[in-house]
């Protein structure tokens, strides 16, 4: 992959720890993953790769990838660091933000923006923790550090940070006007709100995040799609709530849970026995289909 700034090299992690929610969350949402560990089973190119293959993906890549600076606040001066990749295509494309999970931006979530953008998207990735976390300490900083570095932001702050990067993308000369986002389990639950923020969004995916408060939902536009492991009963105790008052409000929201998938499938393919891998197979495409009916025109 071509650079616009020189990569800073971190070895990619295994999962080893979900997500926490942000401060407005309680403590006990934090979710250990199951450990369980079976052997690879090769790289499937066809959907976004796991932990273990995503820095060989993205050393491999065509796309061109570049990190930008984008300023969010005029008054302050405050900025955020984001990881943007472009699809090879003649026409304007689409925009996604892809919003990270408890362990920041990593090589991980890099590589799952320059999957979107292999789909035909622009795909944005916004660290969160710019300026709390070193970027080359991404891949290896500590599950406790991370999590209080999470559990820091503002939620508000971080709607308003998404806001902004959404319309730097679609600022881009080869953008379309257009947008959705996609976020993993932390990042989940923020794109699952965002979709309550935002009312020109045009798509939001949710991979293993908890819902917002159903009293939240009324001014939700945008069709949301979740995706979810069997096994993991915190997060999908929020679907039936959320399922039911987007119902009586007449949202779209499509919710899929795959059998004997944990917590962070996507990310941890090789995990579950196999069943982690079957979801990933099934959420990816239904993700990319999702995106293109929602905001291709």
């Amino acid at each position: 992959m071509r650079l616009k700034l020189r990569e800073l090299a971190a070895p990619v992690s295994l999962l080893v720890a979900a997500c926490a929610h942000p401060s407005s969350m309680p403590a006990g949402h934090d979710h250990a993953m199951p450990t369980a560990v079976m052997a690879s089973t090769g790289d499937d190119t066809t959907i976004a790769p796991g932990a273990t293959t995503a820095m060989a993906r993205l050393e491999r890549s065509p796309r061109h990838g570049e990190w930008v600076t984008i300023r969010t606040d005029a008054q302050t001066g405050d900025s955020l660091r984001a990881w943007v990749v472009y699809p090879q295509r003649s026409t304007k494309a689409p925009v996604v933000v892809v919003v990270h999970e408890i362990f920041g931006l990593s090589t991980w979530i890099r590589s799952v923006a320059d999957q979107l953008a292999a789909e035909g998207f622009i795909a944005i990735a916004p660290d969160f923790l710019t300026g709390k976390i070193p970027l080359a300490a991404t891949d290896t900083v500590g599950m406790q550090q991370a999590v209080a570095a999470i559990r820091t932001l503002d939620p508000a702050v971080v709607q308003r940070q998404i806001d902004a990067a959404a319309a730097y993308a679609m600022a881009l000369p080869a953008a379309a006007p257009r947008y959705g986002v996609v976020g993993f389990c932390w990042g989940g639950g923020v794109s699952f709100a965002h979709a309550v923020h935002a009312p020109t969004l045009g798509a939001a995916v949710v991979y293993y995040g908890t819902s917002p408060a159903s009293a939240e939902l009324a001014s939700v536009r945008a069709p949301v799609l979740g995706l979810y492991g069997e096994n993991d009963a915190r997060v999908d105790a929020t679907i039936p709530p959320a399922d039911s008052a987007m119902r009586a409000l007449g949202r779209s929201y499509t919710h899929e849970i795959f059998p004997g998938a944990g917590h962070g499938f996507l990310r941890g393919q090789d995990q579950m026995n196999g069943a982690n891998l079957a979801a990933a197979k099934r959420a990816w495409p239904m993700t990319v289909q999702f995106f293109r009916s929602n905001l291709e025109r």
